[in-house]
């Protein structure tokens, strides 16, 4: 694949796959170092003045990046913030390999009020809503809404996805990112056109020093680990345990929160309606929606998103 002149270079792209013929956002890559040598790193988006602050700040899923905003932040139209979790994108790798809500909650925080100057419509998909949910509990003032997407305490942010584990269970580096793109072909993934793979497989991987292409996130390290033996923390005899565990405390920050709240799961993806009733009855405050898509709806259904976040943020 051809290298890309900077990481905003594909923004004209998928403004044209969305069918979106506004403005493009200018884009800003930040970072902030944290108090134990980490950093965490995001992207700052605008577009009308650079001295526009976000409005909205997103949290994605597990596996992924902030630039999988992307297309959504086109379609918004206000300015925004999209941060890299921690493992994930330019943040630091965690040591522990703790990637759950309630320990993701500070870096995040930090981020936030760093790079924001009011409260926040703070979206968060999959693993970034447990996580955008345990920021609203511990930092009310920092979150003014609270969007949570296609997850609810208690499910696996990688539910369903075993193709995908098994995609990332693979080898760890490689000789070039072409390599990557044929895998993700293969495995059916990336959007279904080799120039979406392309753009994925830029995003979620980085060269080495060594000229060896390797995965960005770590889940795709302690995937490869699992499937050589080598069990990554969480794993195991009383993983049944410690998912229950988290799962109730992730109820617990979202009786906490007491900004608005909505969820909104993807007609294809892992919430079911089963967990929907669920959520209503340990949740009632919160407002519940169901949009065309799966479980990565900021790809699937971008426009759409967008404006259910614009109506959030009170701009429809």
């Amino acid at each position: 694949m051809t290298e890309p002149a900077d990481e905003f270079s594909f923004l004209p792209e998928q403004a044209a796959d969305a069918g979106l013929t506004g403005p493009l956002p200018r884009g800003e890559r930040l970072q902030i170092d944290l108090a134990d040598g980490r950093v965490v790193s995001g992207l700052r988006w605008w577009f009308d003045s650079p001295g526009d602050r976000p409005v909205v700040t997103f949290l994605h899923g597990a596996g992924l990046n902030a630039h999988t905003w992307d297309t959504t932040v086109i379609a918004l139209g206000l300015p925004a913030l999209a941060i890299d979790l921690p493992g994930h994108g330019d943040s630091s790798w965690r040591d522990d390999a703790a990637y759950v809500g309630r320990m993701l909650a500070p870096d995040v925080a930090a981020a936030m009020t760093a790079w924001t100057d009011r409260p926040q419509v703070l979206v968060g998909q999959s693993l970034g809503g447990l996580t955008a949910a345990a920021v609203a509990a511990a930092r009310p003032d920092l979150v003014d809404r609270l969007v949570v997407i296609d997850i609810t305490p208690g499910l696996d942010p990688n539910a369903g996805a075993a193709e995908i584990r098994r995609f990332f269970s693979g080898p760890t580096d490689w000789a070039d990112r072409d390599e990557l793109v044929d895998r993700a072909m293969a495995f059916g993934l990336g959007g279904g056109t080799r120039e979406k793979a392309a753009r994925g497989v830029y995003f979620n991987s980085r060269v080495r020093a060594d000229g060896r292409v390797e995965w960005k996130h770590h889940f795709a390290h302690l995937a490869a680990a699992a499937s050589a033996g080598d069990r990554p923390p969480g794993e195991g005899a009383g993983s049944d345990a410690v998912a229950a565990v988290l799962g109730e405390a992730g109820w617990e920050d979202l009786a906490a929160v007491r900004a608005p709240l909505q969820l909104i799961r993807g007609e294809r993806g892992y919430v079911t309606a089963a967990d929907v009733d669920v959520f209503r009855e340990r949740v009632p405050a919160a407002s519940v929606l169901t949009l065309a898509g799966g479980h990565n709806l900021q790809e699937d259904a971008p426009v759409a998103l967008a404006a259910e976040v614009r109506r959030a943020a009170g701009k429809d």
